[in-house]
């Protein structure tokens, strides 16, 4: 019986971890898509300033 609940304990442990974890990865790929996003902007304005020439 002891050793049930410590299984039970391990196995919460390891759903919570595996949880922090998915969630790093996708506020990883969110910042990801962010920095795309920025570069996007640079790379208009940097055509919008050439072709003004």
């Amino acid at each position: 019986r002891e050793r049930e609940r410590e299984r039970e304990r391990e196995r919460e442990r390891e759903r919570e971890r595996e949880q922090s974890i998915s969630k790093y990865r996708i506020r990883e790929r969110e910042r990801e898509r962010e920095r795309e996003r920025e570069r996007e902007r640079e790379r208009e304005r940097f055509i919008d300033v050439n072709s003004e020439r």
